[in-house]
């Protein structure tokens, strides 16, 4: 019998492409979507869902990062359930529970609320955010300003983030369950520049900046005021401790320990991440 595909939002983001690639691995058909892809995903292209849908046995929930999102995966997971979609894993993030994060709670109970059996990942900040995303252009540039202080952080690498999310859409036992997902230790922001430049990267400082003038300085960067203030927030939310934790996430899934951080700079220093330095 030919296996239903898993779908998976955000087929070519971060987490998603390593997603499609782990169950691949695993030999189950995928079907990666986005907006990019041939054929798309958009949420804000409800004409776009049925055909991502169609046949398929469980989905990677990516939400879609705007004002109206407990609204839209509401309406997607409901009809996600009503077209036999059996499992939705939702990516979520650890900090959830925080007062100020009631938007992105009601997201987590708009795929509780759909009527398909749901598991809930709630990783920490990704590794790769130093190589492929928000904290790359200061690694490069030689210096990163954050509002983070002596905060610590259990950077967790996207690829266990793909490996636990493979094993939840394809495994029996992770129905209602929340897996918080990090690394296997803390280290500040200052620990983790020093990580990647022992590990051949670039050498970078880290300079601790007000709450106040780094949210001023994403204005002037031309951010819009809410994901300015939301990403203030969530780095503020380090310098406060509220990251300096370690969970079990990875082990209570995959039976084994996360990866480490210094294992991540290693690999990706290997792989090239931060050869286009720039000049001068």
């Amino acid at each position: 019998m030919t296996q239903r595909p898993i779908l998976v939002l955000g087929g070519t983001g971060k987490t998603g492409r390593r997603v499609a690639a782990h169950l691949s691995e695993r030999g189950h058909p995928v079907r990666a979507l986005s907006r990019s892809t041939g054929q798309r995903f958009d949420w804000h292209d409800t004409s776009t869902w049925d055909a991502a849908l169609r046949d398929v046995r469980s989905a990677y929930v990516v939400e879609p990062g705007t004002a109206d999102a407990p609204e839209t995966v509401r309406a997607f997971a409901e009809r996600a359930a009503a077209q036999g979609v059996q499992r939705l894993a939702l990516l979520s993030f650890r900090q959830v529970e925080e007062p100020e994060h009631a938007h992105y709670r009601a997201i987590e109970q708009a795929v509780r609320d759909s009527g398909a059996g749901w598991t809930m990942l709630r990783p920490d900040w990704f590794a790769q955010n130093f190589s492929e995303d928000f904290f790359r252009e200061g690694v490069l540039a030689g210096g990163l300003r954050l509002p983070t202080g002596d905060g610590a952080v259990p950077f967790v690498d996207a690829e266990d983030i793909a490996a636990v999310a493979a094993a939840v859409l394809t495994e029996d036992g992770h129905d209602g369950r929340v897996y918080e997902i990090t690394g296997p230790r803390l280290l500040t922001l200052a620990d983790a520049l020093a990580e990647i430049a022992r590990a051949g990267g670039p050498a970078a400082r880290f300079t601790h900046v007000e709450a106040g003038d780094f949210r001023a300085d994403l204005g002037r960067q031309g951010w819009p005021a809410e994901a300015a203030d939301v990403v203030t927030a969530l780095l503020d939310g380090i310098r406060r401790g509220r990251n300096a934790s370690v969970s079990d996430g990875v082990r209570q899934v995959l039976g084994r320990e996360p990866a480490d951080f210094a294992d991540y700079a290693k690999a990706a220093a290997a792989a090239g991440a931060w050869r286009d330095r720039p000049a001068g």
